[in-house]
Parts: C-alpha cells; structure tokens; sequence
C-alpha cells in the first residue's frame, strides 16, 4: 500500500466495472430480491451483535452474502501484508481443503487486491475478456464468470476483501454492489470489536501475569525477612529479644501469606479469609509451640485484601498475647480461633484462651506493646473490639464489616 491511511469508503459512483454494464433485471424478480437483500443484511447484523466466534461469524457472512446475490461462491479473503497476498479464509461453494490455505495475490493487477488498496468496489462480470486484471487461478480451476470486491474495513487497518463469484452467465449490478458493501460494512465492524476486544484480554492477561508475578516475589522476599527473624531468634540469648523476634516473624509471615495465595488466585482483589486465617494459625503454631492452636470456620469468606491482612495482623497479636500472658511460665495450653459471619455484611472472629485470665486492674487502653498494636488494627479497621471475661480464661471477640 502506498499510504499508511486506509482507503476511504466505497460509494456507488466510485465502482470499479466491466464496460457495458448489466441491463435492468425484471422489476418483480428485481424487487423481491431486494427485499430478501435488506432481510439479510438485517440478518447479517444481529450475527454480528451476537458473541460469536471470528470463525463462525465469518461462515455465517459468506453463506449470506451468496444468497443476497444468488451465487454458488462466495470467500473471505484476509490480507497477509508480510507476503502481500490474500489468504482464503472463509468461503461457501469451493473445493474442501482450501479454506486457509489457498491464497491470491494482493497486487493493483488483482481484482481482489485493487478492492483493498484502493477502497474501490470491483465488479468483473466477463472474466474470460477481462483486460483490467489478471484472473486468479483459484477462480479459473473453479469456472467462475463473474465476481464482485469490496474491501472489508472497520476502523482500523483493512481485514481483507469480500468477494462474491459466480458461474452463471448472468451480470452482477450497481445494485449488488450495494448490498455486498453493506455487508462487508456490518462484518468489517464486527470484525474491528472482535479485535479490540481480543487486545483487550491480551492486555489483561499480560497484566494479571504480571501481579501475580509480582506478589509471588514480594512473598518471597518477605520469607526471607522472616526467616532471617526467626534464625536471630534461634541463637539470641535474651529471652525478651526472642520473643519480639518470634513477633515480629508472625507478622511478617502473616503478610507474606496473603500475597502467596494471591498469586495462586486470578482474583487478585480478594481472598478467602477463612484459608488464609488457617494459614496464619499454622505458622503461629510455629512460634507458639508449647500452645495448641485450634481455629474453627464453617464456610469460606471472601474479604478484600486490605482488610483480610489488617484481620490476620490483629489476630496474629491476639493469638501472641494470649500465649505471652495466658498461661505463664510456658505452661501449655489451648487457644481457640472461630471465625463467622454475622449476616451478610460483617463478620465476627474470636480468640478464646482457658489460661489464667486477666488481673482486675487490666485496663486495655493503658496495656502494653500488644494491646497497642491491637488497638491500633481495630482503629484502622474501624473494628469492634469486645474483652470478655470467663470463668476460666479471657475471649477478645472482634467484629469487623466485610466492607
């Protein structure tokens, strides 16, 4: 092609044509298959609206286009521009096998090819005295007569030509020209959304590669900064920095843990708060080996990710301090999770220890490092924290909008 613009759309004074152009058909034949004509496009269109396949969509247009113009033959032909040729891609009436594989030539000396470079309907109604082009061989082995070209174009690049042959000695018109344009019109179109909607999951693909790639490294690299936390803690000598470390560690975990499970999702805005919570109470178990850790959950939640790991991070501390302080001088015990819903707005998670229970003076807005962590995850939650004391041990009871 010349230019990089593509050709303008073909009108009717604008036709490529044999001379001595096809006398006027009988007005009562003319007009019914004009009807039939425009019941087709009508047709062709609602196709093209549908969700179907390139492939199918293709099929369906042919088969259409060679009824509107009572024809045997009728082809899809798409531009290859690296071999600049036209490839056969869709087509009624021709030998089996050919369909994607035989092609012709897309040079100005082709009829098919003058249709796409130019934008310009070609009508060829006698072949065998045909001194404007050359007639492809693929036309000749299949006793074609006469043909019809128009360019297949929708808003981008041209797609290819679609072409309408026949056997018959009879003349296509100004008139055909007319429905075959505004057949290729509707499928040009709909070939242009199939394009852009097809970029357009490419391009989510490619994104959704890429986050996943990225939260798989992110989990990683926080694996490593927890386990560098927890090989301090192995060879500290202070019991105090062991456990801030073994804290510390939890918490890292905990985070490391959501961005795990999202880069084995394709949801990457969501998880399921119930597995991902189990995974945190197994790697608490981890650091907390002289406590069982039981959690309970009776169905799967799906919660944002922001929040499911602001969820995690406040039981994660709870979980800590009620091994720290419930049961002292590392005696063993249980600690009981249960997550649930409460309704369809909120759910309701509790951590629940048979330990020694809290001194009377216990006032949580004046505690420690802890309950200040906790304090600040409830805040920045916007969670509802209650402290419930019982006759053998301590709950804190958390309510938090799914929201």
């Amino acid at each position: 092609m010349s230019s990089d613009k593509p050709p303008s759309k073909p009108s009717l004074r604008n036709i490529e044509q044999s001379p001595n152009p096809a006398p006027p058909a009988p007005a009562g034949h003319a007009l019914s298959q004009r009807i039939r004509q425009q019941e087709i496009l009508a047709e062709l269109g609602v196709a093209a609206l549908q969700r179907v396949s390139l492939p199918e969509l293709l099929d369906s247009a042919v088969r259409m286009a060679a009824e509107g113009l009572e024809s045997e033959l009728c082809k899809v032909l798409e531009f290859i521009p690296a071999e600049n040729r036209l490839l056969l891609r869709a087509g009624v009436g021709w030998d089996p096998g050919l369909v994607g594989v035989a092609s012709v030539g897309a040079d100005l000396a082709s009829p098919s090819g003058y249709a796409l470079h130019t934008g310009k309907p070609v009508i060829s109604n006698h072949l065998e005295n045909e001194e404007r082009f050359r007639t492809p061989e693929l036309l000749r082995l299949h006793g074609v007569r006469r043909a019809i070209n128009v360019i297949l174009q929708g808003d981008g690049s041209p797609f290819g030509v679609l072409e309408v042959d026949s056997r018959s000695e009879g003349e296509f018109s100004e008139q055909d020209i007319s429905f075959l344009q505004g057949a290729a019109n509707i499928l040009g179109m709909a070939i242009e959304r199939q394009r852009y909607e097809q970029s357009l999951r490419s391009a989510l693909e490619h994104q959704k590669v890429l986050i996943q790639e990225i939260n798989h490294r992110v989990k990683n690299s926080l694996q490593l900064v927890g386990s560098m936390f927890n090989l301090q803690a192995r060879t500290a000598k202070d019991p105090a920095l062991v456990q801030a470390l073994q804290e510390a560690y939890g918490r890292v975990t905990a985070v490391a843990r959501v961005h795990e499970r999202l880069y084995r999702s394709a949801e990457v805005g969501r998880v399921d708060l119930s597995a991902y919570l189990k995974d945190v109470c197994d790697d608490l178990q981890g650091v907390t080996a002289e406590n069982k850790i039981e959690f309970e959950v009776s169905e799967p939640i799906p919660m944002s990710t922001d929040r499911a790991v602001l969820v995690a991070l406040l039981v994660g501390e709870l979980v800590t301090n009620a091994a720290k302080h419930a049961y002292p001088a590392g005696a063993p015990g249980h600690i009981h999770v249960h997550l649930a819903r409460a309704g369809d707005a909120s759910v309701v998670v509790s951590v629940r220890d048979n330990g020694m229970g809290l001194p009377p003076s216990f006032d949580p807005k004046n505690g420690g490092l802890g309950m200040t962590i906790i304090d600040a995850f409830v805040q920045q939650s916007s969670a509802k924290l209650e402290i419930r004391r019982r006759s053998k041990g301590t709950e804190f009871v958390v309510s938090i909008s799914l929201q």
